[in-house]
């Protein structure tokens, strides 16, 4: 791996790192930041991670001691695909590529009408979107609005319906682009009100974020390059 991909992994893992510090600053659950990784002590919310790696070849003993790892269900997100957590209970859940789009607009123009949600009405009108899952919904709550550093995204069709949508989140050099959705499944719709937003909003940062199987064929389609693997590792009983 070229220095330059590796600056980038480092520049995306800790962007993506922010973005779930803020979902679980939100829910009350406070998290660090180190130099090896992000942790929080307490289970964070559905679908993210206890952990995130900012550094290769992190000590895993230090970082497994840092999360709750109680009951099953603790998770970490191996920023450079480098560690073996198996000897901890873990098990890969999946693997994915890191994901690097150079600052701009997209390359074709969004086909839906797209705007930053500013409110909780709208929020949560956008999470019942993204997840079509009472319980899934929960995960969004209103202090992300309050967050200066993130954007949540609403695309919506001529008759009002929010058809797609995505989280952009800023940190010092890049824009994080996660969550995407479109209430289609075709993610082709989405990328582009995604990266119109991000450009609008955060402009001059380059984008980043992690896809797998056809979703990271998707982002390549718009103008991503996939830059360095990652692993999700989960604990069972």
């Amino acid at each position: 791996m070229t220095p330059a991909k590796q600056t980038l992994i480092r520049a995306a893992a800790r962007n993506n790192a922010g973005w779930c510090a803020a979902v679980a600053r939100s829910h009350g659950t406070a998290s660090e930041f180190g130099p090896q990784a992000w942790t929080a002590p307490a289970r964070t919310p559905q679908f993210y991670p206890d952990a995130v790696t900012l550094a290769p070849r992190a000590d895993v003993r230090a970082l497994v001691d840092r999360i709750d790892t109680a009951a099953p269900g603790a998770s970490v997100k191996d920023s450079f695909a480098d560690l073996d957590l198996t000897g901890h209970g873990f098990t890969v859940l999946f693997e994915a590529q890191w994901i690097h789009r150079p600052a701009g607009p997209p390359d074709t123009p969004p086909q839906f009408a797209w705007s930053a949600v500013r409110d909780p009405e709208t929020l949560r009108e956008w999470a019942l979107a993204w997840a079509d899952d009472g319980p899934a919904t929960e995960i969004f709550r209103p202090g992300l609005l309050e967050d200066r550093d993130t954007a949540v995204i609403a695309g919506r069709s001529a008759d009002g319906w929010i058809a797609a949508g995505a989280v952009a989140s800023r940190s010092a050099t890049v824009v994080g682009v996660s969550n995407l959705f479109a209430t289609g499944g075709d993610t082709d719709s989405a990328w582009p009100v995604a990266l119109e937003a991000a450009h609008t909003l955060f402009p001059g940062l380059p984008a980043v974020g992690y896809e797998h199987g056809d979703d990271l064929a998707s982002a390549r389609r718009h103008g991503f390059e996939p830059i360095g693997p990652l692993r999700i590792w989960l604990r069972g009983h």
